[in-house]
């Protein structure tokens, strides 16, 4: 079967779920922000998630994604990225 493909961004998207993932002392971690201006109208703000485990995070994003009918892309500048979630990819310019 197919690994689903993510593109890696390195900022919040406004017409994109984003899934940030970080690394800190609490270990990896991950916020899903679901941008105001995808909404349709139903947002005046840009909602973020606590941050929860980077799995947790994940697999939230696909749920929200899913239930909004919008695409995922992911923000990971240090690396937390499981191969198994699927692969990531950056656009070429």
């Amino acid at each position: 079967m197919a690994k689903n493909r993510f593109e890696q961004v390195n900022e919040i998207q406004p017409d994109a779920i984003t899934l940030v993932l970080k690394r800190d002392i609490d270990g990896a971690t991950g916020s899903v922000v679901m941008p105001a201006a995808s909404s349709g109208g139903r947002l005046s703000n840009d909602q973020v998630s606590a941050p929860l485990p980077a799995q947790d995070a994940f697999r939230g994003a696909i749920r929200l994604a899913n239930d909004v009918k919008l695409a995922i892309v992911v923000c990971d500048p240090d690396g937390v990225w499981k191969p198994e979630w699927g692969d990531l990819y950056q656009p070429l310019d």
